[in-house]
């Protein structure tokens, strides 16, 4: 049965965030393909630029939703299934709910449904850090506030909490002796990867000081 709980750790979270929110909402809303409007990136912040606060709302709660369900599907597949529960303190699996929040920042970046051309994940990558462990996520969340605040730059705190996401993961492993922290931090800094991948051209436009700013529209 262990095997099925694996093979479902792979696949299951990345069906379920391919299923982009930013772009069925537009679609309901105007007919039109969120990724030729805008900044072209199929996620919040562009919702927010281009289809206004409610149509993000609705995107907010639907990839926070699938974020969460994606870890919270996984751990109860292992508990029901194989009688693991890797949430449980000590619990050499506790790494197969890191390897479901990448398997859906995969699946939300990459997303079959929409010729693997999705979103950027920071959003999911949230979610699925808060269902798995709220202290790491409230932290990075207070990192990328604090970063946004200042620069008024979401890219910038955006890949900064991205890189800093590995490390403090890694940290609270050693503090709770976790058996699990270098597969925790493995999985961690392959999602790391991919968002900091994703935001290569907001990198260039950083660079460049051509980036927009936070509440400044696209043109």
């Amino acid at each position: 049965m262990i095997v099925i709980c694996f093979i479902i750790t792979a696949v299951l979270p990345y069906l379920l965030c391919g299923v982009n929110s930013a772009i069925i909402v537009t679609k309901i809303k105007t007919g039109e393909d969120i990724r030729t409007m805008g900044s072209g990136n199929a996620g919040l912040t562009n919702t927010l630029r281009t289809q206004g606060k409610l149509a993000a709302l609705f995107v907010l709660i639907g990839d926070v939703a699938k974020g969460v369900l994606s870890v919270i599907f996984v751990g109860l597949s292992f508990k029901l299934l194989a009688g693991i529960d890797p949430w449980a303190a000590g619990c050499e699996y506790e790494w197969v709910l890191y390897a479901s929040g990448a398997s859906a920042i995969l699946g939300h970046v990459f997303p079959v449904y929409y010729g693997f051309k999705g979103g950027k994940g920071v959003l999911v990558t949230v979610a699925v850090l808060l269902a798995i462990d709220w202290i790491p996520a409230v932290i990075l969340l207070g990192i990328f506030g604090l970063i946004v605040a200042i620069s008024k730059y979401v890219s910038l705190g955006s890949c900064i909490a991205a890189v800093l996401y590995p490390f403090t993961v890694l940290i609270f492993g050693i503090m709770e002796e976790s058996s699990c922290r270098f597969g925790n931090f493995a999985c961690s800094a392959l999602i790391a990867f991919l968002i900091v991948f994703m935001h290569r051209e907001n990198i260039k436009r950083l660079l460049n000081h051509t980036e927009k700013k936070i509440g400044q529209k696209n043109t």
